[in-house]
């Protein structure tokens, strides 16, 4: 992850964190989901209504971006996208952390069984949460309402520090 630098995105990057984003779709299709990779990626709108921080290369482009807001009493992670050409770098996990406070618990819905998704997570201390806070429950109301199959959908969580086993 050497020579990348994380800030808060700015508002002209927005529309390139959309291309960020549908590229890291782009590898859905490999693992038999390409509903997935030709989702449309967050409005512009959403990302503005959100706290967007960037990973920025040495060309001062972004190549990494997390868009995170309050859930409940937890930071909720709402996307998380690593162009493709910069993946498997530890820049994700480092925006995560970023963006994870000492203090309170950081959540995120994902696939349960694509790699790259709960499995990544899990190495990185998320645990699959039984029962949903109320704001994550209507989450992932939403994402089955758009289309998500709840039955591939896990919410998770990475409790502060001082909770962790």
């Amino acid at each position: 992850m050497a020579g990348v630098l994380i800030r808060l995105a700015q508002p002209a990057e927005l529309p390139y964190l959309q291309e960020i984003e549908v590229a890291s779709g782009e590898p859905f299709t490999d693992v038999g989901m390409p509903e997935i990779a030709a989702d449309a990626p967050m409005s512009l709108e959403a990302l503005a209504e959100h706290e967007v921080w960037v990973a920025v290369g040495g060309s001062g482009v972004p190549v990494a971006f997390i868009a995170v807001g309050p859930v409940d009493d937890a930071t909720h992670i709402h996307q998380v996208s690593v162009h493709p050409s910069c993946a498997r770098q530890g820049i994700g996990a480092a925006l995560i952390e970023h963006v994870t406070p000492a203090d309170r618990a950081v959540t995120l819905t994902t696939f349960r069984d694509v790699p790259w998704n709960a499995p990544y997570y899990e190495r990185l201390g998320f645990r699959t949460v039984t029962e949903p806070s109320p704001g994550l429950a209507e989450l992932m109301r939403e994402e089955a309402s758009r289309g998500l199959d709840p039955a591939t959908r896990v919410a998770m969580v990475l409790l502060p520090a001082h909770e962790r086993p």
